[in-house]
């Protein structure tokens, strides 16, 4: 698989040859990084057409994206907002004698205990341990219904910090990655990257094999990607 990159309009694109039959264009939050896939003996100059035809397109997609809400950079102060599941909580920091934790108080705060003195690198690093946990707690059900559901069997699967992409899968271990973010967002979200990455245990490539198969096994998958898209990310990028 061959990489490239051409410039068209002030654009970087990167291309990618690879063994399909048609070309693909995708345009990627939150930056808008350009990628356009094609067969692997595609002619430059139709590769460089193709792109142009479809500049109208990434430009409506990049103007999108940067539209998109940004969560400023968390402090860890009470009163501040955090999203858990795709809801809003306000956190009230309690400093006490007994170890750090966190805990939902309802349906709009979240209590953050932490030691006289704690720090804010390990106020953060006590509430991102508190959503690997919670992530984790979520994320066998969800894979052991769609496994059923596809007929396929992911070998190993984990929650890590990613900074480009919302899950990965590694075809040929059968492992699947998912972005500690998802923690923040709805579980419908969850539930869509989990299928997304899972499809790819069947077919490797975004074609329209893969496209065909979220159809058939996530028919609303397109409004999940596109909630998933539009909702406020991190001020350290993310995309998918």
């Amino acid at each position: 698989m061959a990489k490239e990159q051409i410039y068209i309009a002030n654009l970087d694109i990167d291309v990618i040859r690879k063994d399909i039959k048609n070309m693909h264009l995708a345009v990627y939050p939150p930056t808008g990084r350009i990628r356009l896939a094609a067969p692997t003996r595609t002619d430059d100059e139709v590769i460089r057409l193709f792109a142009i035809s479809k500049l109208a397109w990434i430009k409506r997609q990049i103007k999108n994206f940067k539209s998109q809400a940004r969560e400023t950079p968390r402090d860890f102060v009470s009163g501040e907002s955090h999203y858990f599941q795709g809801r809003r909580y306000l956190i009230n920091v309690i400093e006490h004698d007994g170890r750090n934790k966190v805990e939902i108080k309802n349906h709009k705060e979240i209590n953050l205990f932490v030691k006289t003195g704690t720090s804010k690198p390990e106020k953060a690093k006590v509430f991102k341990e508190w959503y690997r946990k919670e992530l984790k707690a979520q994320i066998p059900e969800i894979i052991k219904k769609w496994e059923n559901v596809m007929g396929v069997k992911a070998h190993a699967w984990g929650v890590k910090h990613m900074r480009t992409k919302w899950g990965t899968c590694n075809t040929i271990e059968k492992r699947i990655w998912i972005n500690l973010e998802l923690a923040k967002k709805p579980k419908n979200c969850l539930e869509y990257i989990i299928v997304h990455e899972l499809v790819h245990l069947l077919e490797r490539s975004h074609n329209e094999r893969f496209i065909a198969l979220m159809n058939k096994f996530m028919p609303k998958w397109r409004a999940h990607r596109d909630e998933l898209n539009k909702l406020p990310v991190s001020h350290t990028d993310w995309g998918y």
